[in-house]
């Protein structure tokens, strides 16, 4: 039976855990304007008008397609640096490198920050990425292998940083804050995919593409220098924080042992129920948001017929609403919570439904209101925004049933997103380009039923008490 947490309060707001969160909200800025930033670039760094085919889309992540395709609206901008012979296979392949090193780390990352600490793996992962960030202008002088390699790299070491974020807050977020700090952190991405659509373009068009990535990579070193100075694995050795909080949050997560381990109970993790849950709710989630985020700009030009290159702002509104949905989400989840009006599996389930539902609504409605501007573009910043409700849902419940394997399963979890992503924009490719009309409403259609498919299998077997696995074994010697 699920149990309710404590409801004792600890420091609120002015407290050293929150200032752990905006770092990590800063950190997750850092790391997403890193990864979009040759999304922006390359519309200046190559010497072709050549649109880029939406079935190459298959192979990139959902915000770094949509950018490529904004960015496409400054290309008219000048710039003062080199321009490289690029086809739009050879773009596509780098765009996709990048997710490609990020699958390759996911599940390794989540292992190793439960042994050796989150603090040096996304730290490490952190300080790699901006340097390479750095480098990227100068690899593109010596040829477009060494700039693959160098975004390969690069997602490896982000997908280092993005789960091993689940370390630390399995042993900082006591169980009534956990939505909130996670959303707080977890905005950052959205935040930062807003900014680097709306400035990208600019700083290419004053400084040239090259400062771009000087830019961001600067602000990631800035980031790292925060990130080791204030970062610690464990409230118990932080110098700075208070004694109340400190005892607030040791009692709080008390019950939820995280310590280090040397083995993960593979076999018991296969067989449990409430993680395929959390797994199913990932594949779902992902698979919907995927087909909006990177087929915007396609369905917007196909269906309605605006040319959406030449509107940065409107295509950055999907994920103002996105970040602050997030935010409020965690806002929402802990207030019940702590007013214990209902248990913390019903707000996991609460959330999961209103994150899995409400967009697979909106996506069923858009095939039918094609005829209204307004009501299609609203729908469209609603799909993203609603479906962020998930991350006070199943996206952080493995640190409810296993806070000691948060990162490990997080890596698992994120995997199978990023493979319905894949399977998601190849199947969209392959039915638009059978017919545009009928094959977006099968599109959207088929995505709510695999949205339905997740929340039912959550709904059923989905739980957030520690499992028994998951809990630490205390020998007694005689």
């Amino acid at each position: 039976m699920d149990e309710k947490p404590t409801t004792r309060k600890g420091s609120g707001f002015c407290s050293l855990r929150y200032a752990l969160a905006l770092i990590m909200h800063f950190s997750n800025f850092t790391m997403i304007t890193q990864r979009v930033s040759l999304s922006i670039a390359i519309i200046a760094m190559v010497n072709s008008t050549q649109h880029q085919d939406p079935a190459n889309a298959s192979t990139e992540g959902p915000v770094m397609d949509l950018l490529s395709n904004q960015s496409r609206g400054i290309k008219d901008f000048s710039t003062r640096a080199a321009v490289y012979q690029w086809s739009t296979e050879t773009q596509g392949i780098i765009f996709s490198s990048i997710s490609y090193g990020i699958i390759l780390t996911l599940i390794p990352s989540g292992y190793l920050a439960g042994i050796f600490g989150a603090k040096q793996i996304l730290g490490a992962g952190l300080l790699i990425s901006s340097l390479l960030t750095l480098f990227t202008p100068l690899a593109a002088d010596f040829g477009v292998i060494l700039v693959i390699v160098i975004r390969t790299v690069q997602g490896m070491a982000q997908g280092m940083a993005w789960t091993g974020q689940f370390t630390i807050w399995a042993k900082w977020a006591p169980p009534l804050e956990r939505s909130k700090l996670t959303s707080i952190a977890g905005s950052g991405a959205a935040f930062g995919s807003f900014i680097i659509l709306c400035v990208g373009g600019l700083i290419s068009q004053a400084l040239g593409w090259p400062f771009i990535f000087y830019i961001f990579g600067s602000i990631g070193c800035v980031c790292c220098v925060l990130w080791f100075t204030v970062i610690y694995d464990d409230p118990m050795h932080h110098p700075c924080i208070s004694v109340r909080e400190k005892e607030h949050i040791t009692s709080s997560v008390a019950q939820q042992s995280s310590s280090p381990r040397r083995s993960v109970p593979i076999k018991a993790m296969v067989r449990c129920l409430p993680l395929w849950a959390i797994f199913m709710g990932f594949f779902s989630h992902f698979w919907l948001c995927t087909i909006i985020i990177t087929y915007l700009p396609t369905y917007i030009s196909t269906v309605l017929h605006v040319n959406i290159r030449d509107s940065g702002v409107l295509s950055s509104l999907p994920f103002i609403a996105a970040s602050s949905c997030t935010i409020l989400g965690g806002q929402m989840a802990d207030f019940l919570l702590s007013r214990n009006l209902l248990s913390l599996i019903t707000v996991r389930k609460l959330f999961s439904s209103l994150g899995l539902l409400l967009p697979s609504l909106c996506a069923v409605a858009l095939p039918f209101v094609t005829s209204s501007y307004i009501a299609t573009i609203v729908l469209l910043i609603l799909i993203p925004g609603t479906s962020n409700l998930c991350d006070s849902g199943f996206i952080i419940n493995t640190l409810d049933v296993a806070p000691r394997y948060a990162s490990f399963l997080m890596g698992i979890s994120r995997g199978f997103g990023l493979t319905a992503g894949i399977i998601s924009s190849t199947t969209t490719g392959f039915l638009i380009s059978q017919d545009s009309e009928s094959g977006w409403r099968n599109v959207f259609f088929l995505s709510a039923a695999v949205n339905m498919f997740g929340l039912i299998f959550y709904l059923i077997f989905g739980q957030a008490e520690i499992q028994n696995w998951a809990k630490e074994r205390t020998l007694t010697r005689l």
